[in-house]
C-alpha cells in the first residue's frame, strides 16, 4: 500500500502533518503529491518533505489512487467540485479530514457513489499522538478501509464509527477534547501559584502530572475509576480534594459540556453543507 500515489488537497497544518508522519512511516515521498492556492506553503511541503507539489487540484487528483482532502470546511464544497469530474473518471479513495462535512454533501459535491471515508482528528495530530476517528461510505473496499486506517494510524490512534452520526459526538468528546484538559491543566497551574508555588514550578508539575497520569491510563488494563481508588487513601489529601470535586457535580457539568458541544457540531453541519 505503500506504493500507491497519495494526493493532497490543501497544504495546511492537518496536511503537513499527516504527510510528515507518512514519510516518517516509510512512505515513498515520490508517490505523495500537493495543491494548494499558496504557493510559498506548497513550496515549503516540497522542500521539507521531498514530495511532488502539483500545478493545481485537478493536477493532484488526476494521479491520486488515495485523494486526501485537506482543505478548512468552509471551502470544502469548492474544493470538491473542483475535482469531481476526475473523481468521477479515475474512483479514488477519498479521505476527508474536515470538520462537519457530513458523508452525503461529500458525496454530492464530487458527483455521487465515490469511495469515501470522512475522518475526525484532533490536534495532537500534529505530534503524532492524535486520536483519529473513521467512517466509510458503502462503497469502500476493505483494502481501501485498510488503505486509510494506515494514513491516519501515521499520526496517531485511529478507531471507526459504523453510524455517521456518531461523528458529532466524536467531535465533542477527542475533537474538542484537547481544550478541556488545556483548561483542566490552566486550573490547577493557577491553583498551584495561588497555593504559593513558583509559576514556573506549577506549570512542570502541571504538565508532567497530565502526562504521567495519561500514560498510567494507556498503559494500565484498568479503567480510570480503578486508577483513581488506588492513589485516592482514605481520610487522605486526594480524597479531601476529590470529595470538592464530586460535590460541584463535575461529571454532570462534562456531560453537559459534551451534549453542547455534540449540539453545536450538528448545528454547524447543517450550516456547511446542502443536506
Amino acid at each position: 500500500m505503500k506504493s500507491s500515489t497519495i494526493a493532497f488537497i490543501g497544504g495546511g497544518n492537518m496536511a503537513a502533518c499527516l504527510i510528515g508522519g507518512l514519510v516518517a512511516d516509510g512512505y515513498d515521498p515520490r508517490h505523495i503529491l500537493a495543491s494548494d492556492p499558496d504557493s510559498s506553503k506548497l513550496a515549503g511541503l516540497a522542500g521539507h518533505f521531498q514530495i511532488r507539489p502539483a500545478e493545481d487540484n485537478a493536477a493532484a487528483a488526476a494521479e491520486a489512487e488515495v485523494l486526501v482532502l485537506a482543505v478548512k470546511p468552509q471551502a470544502m464544497e469548492e474544493a470538491a467540485r473542483s475535482v469531481a469530474d476526475i473523481v468521477q473518471q479515475r474512483r479514488p479513495l477519498v479521505i476527508s479530514i474536515a470538520a462537519g462535512i457530513r458523508e452525503p454533501d461529500l458525496q454530492t459535491w464530487l458527483g455521487g457513489n465515490v469511495a469515501l471515508v470522512r475522518t475526525m482528528p484532533n490536534t495532537p495530530a500534529m505530534i503524532q499522538t492524535g486520536a483519529i476517528v473513521l467512517h466509510a461510505s458503502p462503497q469502500v473496499s476493505a483494502r481501501q478501509r485498510d488503505q486509510a486506517e494506515s494514513i491516519m494510524r501515521a499520526v496517531g490512534l485511529t478507531q471507526w464509527v459504523d453510524d455517521e452520526d456518531l461523528m458529532d459526538a466524536v467531535t465533542a468528546l477527542s475533537g474538542s477534547g484537547p481544550a478541556y484538559f488545556f483548561l483542566v491543566m490552566e486550573a490547577m497551574e493557577a491553583a498551584g501559584v495561588e497555593l504559593g508555588l513558583p509559576a514556573e514550578t506549577a506549570r512542570l508539575l502541571t504538565l508532567q502530572t497530565a502526562l504521567g497520569a495519561a500514560r498510567m491510563a494507556m498503559e494500565s488494563s484498568d479503567g480510570p475509576a480503578v486508577l483513581r481508588q488506588r492513589v485516592t487513601s482514605p481520610g487522605g489529601t486526594t480524597e479531601r480534594a476529590l470529595q470538592v470535586l464530586e460535590e460541584s457535580d463535575l461529571r454532570a457539568l462534562f456531560k453537559q459540556a459534551l451534549t453542547s458541544a455534540r449540539d453545536r457540531s450538528v448545528e454547524l453541519s447543517k450550516i456547511l453543507g446542502d443536506s
